[in-house]
């Protein structure tokens, strides 16, 4: 077995950016933070447990799509190298995997270190001819050197999380990196019936309000604020103009909260609203768009017969 994890992120570099992000988003008008701040160990168990779900339809219709065109992303790339971005716990992984001929590493970049070592020692085993990097980080210095053959993947609509500024600079680095014979692989969940979108945050187990709120205990224990979770309403909307939804968390009553690691005291109106997820759909024109800006056009479009959702495999132009 070849499994050996790299640092780029440590705990105090994560720290620090939170506590700019938290000062920024909490003194805007309105406030927000970036998706990426609602995980740590009880968001990815709750997210577990949404994907068993039978409403939340991303991992039911993604799956058997890579199952199904693995090999024609083998046969267009014909990658060496294979990074993905945001593996998690990496259940999916061996579905792309096991369909990559000629390839001799795997990298995972996430910034949970515990996920990391769990998905790095079970792929060992899996694959023990394979080199296996895991790396603590971001996608912003997660990203390992560009190297020719590289595959990139993000896959369950990763990318849908992040904003259109945070895209752009993400696919503009994957295009460095993945130089003229790569590709970048994206799990897109696409535009459909608002209905249908909304159904899939909804659930009577309360886990998909536990992860939308899950921001404020994060924020609790990470900088000394005494935000009361049960002061709070999580609340899941569609966006049409933005394609998207938006998830926040809804102040029940006028309250102050403390921030004690930053000095700051944040006034909530009753009513007002912290923006703490976004989950955006595509179409194929406006992935075609965003990608073509960053130099890359798209290869490979392979959709479910329901055209929910989208594996598109991406090249430079």
């Amino acid at each position: 077995m070849s499994f050996r994890l790299e640092r780029r992120l440590g705990a105090a570099e994560l720290r620090e950016q939170l506590r700019r992000e938290a000062r920024e988003g909490l003194t805007a008008s309105p406030k927000f933070m970036r998706s990426r701040w609602v995980w740590d160990a009880r968001g990815a168990d709750l997210y577990d447990r949404i994907m068993r779900l039978p409403q939340y339809y991303l991992p039911q219709v993604e799956r058997p799509l890579l199952a199904a065109h693995a090999r024609d992303v083998e046969a267009l790339v014909r990658p060496r190298r294979a990074a993905e971005l945001g593996p998690g716990s990496s259940l999916k992984t061996p579905l792309v995997l096991d369909a990559l001929t000629g390839l001799e590493r795997y990298v995972a970049i996430d910034v949970s270190e515990e996920a990391l070592e769990a998905a790095g020692r079970m792929l060992a085993q899996r694959y023990p001819g394979l080199d296996i990097l895991g790396i603590v980080g971001d996608f912003e210095s997660g990203l390992p050197e560009p190297d020719e053959g590289t595959l990139v993947m993000c896959l369950g609509s990763t990318v849908g999380n992040m904003g259109p500024q945070e895209r752009a600079i993400l696919f503009e680095n994957v295009a460095q990196l993945v130089g003229t014979d790569g590709g970048l692989l994206l799990g897109l969940d696409l535009v459909k019936d608002p209905e249908r979108i909304a159904g899939a945050y909804r659930d009577d187990l309360g886990y998909t309000d536990g992860l939308i709120s899950n921001l404020l205990p994060i924020l609790n224990r990470e900088l000394g604020a005494d935000f009361d979770v049960e002061r709070f309403r999580p609340e899941a909307e569609w966006v049409a103009e933005r394609s998207r939804m938006e998830m926040y968390v809804r102040a029940l009553e006028p309250q102050t909260v403390h921030v004690r690691d930053l000095g700051l005291t944040v006034e909530f109106a009753a009513g007002e609203r912290l923006r703490t997820e976004i989950s955006t759909k595509f179409t194929r024109p406006s992935a075609e768009d965003e990608l073509a800006a960053a130099g890359l056009q798209v290869s490979g479009w392979w959709t479910d017969e329901s055209d929910e959702f989208s594996l598109c495999l991406a090249q430079q132009a």
